[in-house]
């Protein structure tokens, strides 16, 4: 397949919204156990980061009646950028118009993919100042290290389902600029996974088809540690605190990630990786493609993916009144 050259507007996957209709205590699933940070609130919204996280925030979690993404959102490189791309957007007729933004960055433009979630980009934003007591001793890290829980360092990346993968593979790269690294096509031609970046790391997110059909639904919010063995130590946490284990910890074929995925209280899917994902440099970079036959092969050391990773997604399907795929 040919390479996508990546456009420079987008910086990086900067956060996103879950939504919970357990708030109290998904807020203490991600203080408690994944040891991240509340710098501030508003309204029914808390707002999270983990210790390396350089902005504001990097996780909006929100009371609801039901659980899913509220919104993701991108910082681009610059404000000329963000007229660009919201300009590119409108035009291509995804764009919902301009906000004045929330707690932690500025002038905001608000669109939806093909698939119906929810998306924002902005430039200006407030970078992270700790008060006294959450100060680090170098001056190169955001936040003073934890040591509660998992200790989640930075969000890493994100996965949605969609009714239809090509059409969204194409709205990331054709419309926000991004770039496809791998990608799943199974026999009869039709596209079942999309990795895409917007930086040098290999995703910044991904997705792959909804079991059910349904449009804008979400898979996983993932957090980065620093080794398989912080990995490790995550899935003794979540088994001292009572957090369901779906599957992991193991190694994915795909992107090649070491990877633990728990529901947290609200039901959306959380995953613990290293942070060590693969690089990509190659401005040229062409998509790697895996056939059928060869995810029927399981993760990377033959595990079989476990059912509920294929067919469950937020909001659950008994509670999605939304369109589907035809």
């Amino acid at each position: 397949m040919k390479p996508t050259i990546r456009s420079s507007d987008l910086a990086h996957l900067a956060h996103v919204e879950l939504l919970s209709p357990k708030p109290d205590e998904s807020l203490r699933f991600f203080t408690d156990v994944m040891g991240m940070t509340v710098n501030d609130r508003r309204g029914e919204s808390v707002y999270l980061r983990g210790w390396d996280d350089y902005e504001h925030h990097t996780l909006k979690l929100t009371a609801s009646k039901v659980a899913g993404m509220g919104h993701m959102a991108f910082r681009v490189t610059s404000p000329e950028a963000l007229e660009r791309r919201a300009a590119i957007i409108d035009a291509a007729g995804f764009g919902h118009g301009w906000t004045e933004g929330d707690l932690g960055h500025g002038r905001t433009f608000s669109f939806s993919t093909t698939d119906g979630h929810r998306m924002e980009i902005y430039y200006e934003t407030e970078w992270y100042a700790p008060p006294p007591q959450l100060k680090p001793a170098l001056k190169n890290q955001a936040q003073r290290y934890p040591a509660r829980g998992v200790n989640v360092r930075r969000l890493d990346h994100l996965n949605l389902l969609a009714a239809d993968v090509r059409a969204l593979r194409l709205f990331f790269e054709d419309v926000l600029g991004m770039r496809t690294t791998e990608m799943i096509v199974l026999d009869n031609g039709e596209e079942a996974g999309a990795w895409m970046t917007a930086t040098n790391k290999s995703y910044d997110l991904a997705f792959t088809a909804d079991h059910y059909g349904a449009r804008g639904r979400f898979h996983h919010l993932t957090y980065a540690v620093d080794s398989r063995e912080d990995v490790l130590r995550a899935a003794d946490i979540f088994l001292e605190n009572g957090v369901y284990i779906e599957t992991g910890p193991h190694k994915h074929a795909i992107q090649q990630t070491f990877f633990l995925y728990v529901y947290e209280p609200g039901g959306n899917r959380i995953e613990v990786d290293n942070a060590g994902a693969r690089l990509v440099l190659a401005p040229d970079w062409p998509p790697v493609v895996w056939t059928e036959a060869e995810r029927r092969l399981g993760q990377a050391w033959g595990l079989k993916t476990i059912e509920s990773f294929h067919t469950y997604g937020t909001p659950p399907i008994e509670d999605y009144t939304g369109p589907r795929r035809k």
